[in-house]
């Protein structure tokens, strides 16, 4: 059975998009532990990242990399976390999280429940700010989404 990540990249639900490739898709978490929070997902379904073939693991490293850049620059923070826990959704996923403190990669407080609107904002923003990277985004052969 897919997973809900495997139903968001076929497009068969709806996700905010920050930015895909041929192989890998980012897109905001609708229930983040911090503004931006961000899924980083390799389109190939797995549910163990060390379970990955070198060049997906080493691939997805590099796409996340590119849309820690852009979060960082969208979001006020001091460092982008990065957080690969794989219990909750049988697909690989890394989190990306704007953080100003070590208490805001903390998976046991409470989500926030940003409205629609909200985070179609945010998930705009991000694109702009990994659009103004562009040499990185001919490398790492990313769409953005509008």
């Amino acid at each position: 059975m897919p997973s809900i990540f495997s139903k968001i990249i076929s497009g068969e639900i709806t996700a905010h998009r920050v930015a895909e490739s041929k192989d890998y898709l980012a897109f905001l978490d609708i229930q983040p532990l911090s503004v931006g929070h961000v899924l980083v997902v390799p389109k190939k379904e797995v549910d163990y990242i060390f379970d990955l073939d070198d060049d997906t693991y080493i691939g997805l490293m590099n796409f996340a990399k590119t849309v820690a850049g852009g979060l960082k620059k969208a979001v006020s923070c001091i460092k982008v976390g990065v957080a690969v826990i794989g219990l909750e959704v049988p697909h690989v996923h890394i989190h990306l999280i704007p953080m100003n403190q070590v208490g805001d990669m903390n998976f046991s407080k409470e989500k926030l429940k940003p409205s629609n609107e909200e985070l179609t904002t945010i998930a705009e923003k991000i694109r702009l700010a990994i659009t103004s990277s562009n040499d990185t985004i001919k490398r790492s052969n990313i769409q953005l989404f509008k």
